[in-house]
């Protein structure tokens, strides 16, 4: 799945005007945006939803002004019909870029171009998706299910929210790097990588969300506090991934493996610019797979019936090979609606490099933020029906069972365009592996009945993870 910054709006900054509507700012916006400061994705949806052209536009003391937009004619308008006037731009790549450096998802231009026809190629490849079914054959098999076995067996309570971003790492790990850093292995120390990831990775997203930009960049540039620390854990990163690339070429003069690196090096880059490659996937698949399963499995959980119908897709004796996972439509519109419910990244924002009109009539300046808004969008009566909020992956199948066809620029998850994820179809293969090994062996029980909490960062979260009992499914498919 593709990198998407979230950039929060910060608290106390904000003046929120309709797009329809623009009027001075006024004190009453103020009021009305302190009073929903706990419930600002709800409530933005709320105003778009209210909005005659599903768009707002924000004004923040300090920052550009923001346009956000759950228009699927915007969204396509960005992504497609007029790319090239929407960058990520410089507000976008200085965010990420001590962490990602000049990787495929922290660049515009030239660089981009050359980096995505390079890793369009390659994750093109049948060979690709043969080495990524077996990692996750191995990586289920080896540790996942005796994890949930152990759990069954000593009625144990799991975090099943780290227990996936776990194996996500190991996978994307062995994808991208060709290493095991073994992370779902309990009994091992957590490798310096996988603790200096998860330090940079929410430091980042802390600038994303602080109220004034000037104030990151000034510890920044006096090296203190969160920055000394990001930019310690961006050394261990860069330093860890530096390590593997020498190692990497010195096997390549035996033998090239099937990870991303091996073809990436065997494609006479630089080790630079692959290093910072490789990040920026580590990055894009790290959290964002897991995220979707956690919220798919809590869902599960609440709808038994749908559960069974996944759980009976499964077919006896299948070992899960690619044709097996294509064939799972059903969990595929499970795995859809929940990312409708529950987008990985809740929004994404570009920076207009000239002024413009958006298909809606909103007009545009230079240096305008525009921002689409999956998790808004996926509750807009407008888009989806008056049975918006309810989880009902029959919406994605058409009378024969096959998959729907909808819009990439309705739902917007996986981004579209030019820059539509490239990880889209290896991101499927993951879930669905994950999803048909534990339904046809397990059922999960939440040990809270409380609803769990939605929480926007780089990549959303469920607060306070996912607590479970495991138990054997009765009749095993």
């Amino acid at each position: 799945m593709s990198l998407s910054l979230l950039l929060f709006p910060a608290l106390g900054f904000l003046l929120l005007l309709l797009s329809k509507k623009l009027t001075p700012p006024s004190l009453g916006c103020l009021i009305s945006f302190y009073q929903n400061r706990h419930r600002l994705l709800t409530w933005y949806t709320e105003l778009l939803s209210e909005s005659e052209n599903q768009t707002i536009v924000v004004h923040r003391l300090g920052a550009p002004r923001t346009i956000i937009t759950a228009n699927p004619d915007n969204v396509e308008y960005m992504l497609k019909s007029n790319f090239s006037n929407f960058p990520k731009g410089k507000p976008f790549t200085e965010l990420l870029g001590d962490f990602l450096g000049l990787g495929i998802f922290n660049v515009d231009g030239h660089l981009w171009s050359l980096q995505r026809k390079l890793a369009s190629h390659e994750f093109s490849t049948n060979s690709l998706r043969d080495f990524t079914v077996q990692v996750l054959a191995d990586e289920v098999s080896g540790r996942l299910i005796p994890i949930l076995e152990n759990a069954a067996e000593t009625n144990s309570v799991l975090d099943m929210q780290e227990v996936l971003r776990r194996f996500a790492f190991d996978t994307i790990c062995q994808v991208s790097l060709g290493m095991d850093p073994s992370c779902l292995d309990m009994s091992r120390p957590v490798l310096p990588l996988s603790a200096a990831f998860d330090s940079a990775s929410e430091i980042s997203a802390m600038r994303g969300a602080a109220p004034v930009f000037a104030v990151w960049k000034l510890k920044r540039a006096l090296n203190l506090g969160p920055e000394k620390d990001l930019k310690d854990a961006v050394k261990v990163v860069r330093g860890s991934v530096d390590e593997i690339i020498l190692r990497k070429k010195e096997m390549m003069e035996d033998e090239s493996g099937g990870d991303l690196l091996s073809r990436f090096l065997g494609a006479g880059m630089e080790s630079e610019m692959v290093r910072d490659m490789v990040i920026s996937f580590l990055m894009a698949g790290r959290d964002t797979t897991s995220a979707a399963l956690t919220w798919l499995f809590w869902l599960l959980t609440n709808h038994r019936d749908i559960e069974q119908r996944a759980a009976e897709e499964i077919k006896i004796g299948s070992d899960l090979g690619y044709n097996d996972l294509k064939e799972m439509n059903f969990i595929k519109a499970c795995l859809c609606e929940t990312m409708r419910l529950y987008p990985p990244v809740v929004w994404d924002s570009k920076h207009a490099a000239n002024d413009d009109v958006l298909p809606d009539g909103t007009p545009v300046f230079r240096g305008n933020r525009v921002t689409y808004f999956p998790y808004g969008m996926g509750r807009m009566e407008a888009l989806w029906g008056k049975d918006r909020l309810e989880f009902r992956p029959d919406r994605w199948l058409d009378e024969t069972g096959a998959v729907r066809m909808v819009s990439p620029y309705k739902f917007p998850v996986f981004q579209a365009g030019p820059r539509v994820c490239l990880g889209k179809e290896m991101a499927f293969i993951q879930m669905k592996y994950v999803v048909a090994s534990v339904l046809r062996r397990f059922e999960l029980v939440p040990v809270r009945d409380e609803r769990p909490v939605y929480v926007p960062q780089l990549t959303a979260y469920m607060a306070g993870g996912f607590s479970v009992r495991v138990r054997r499914r009765g009749n095993v498919v």
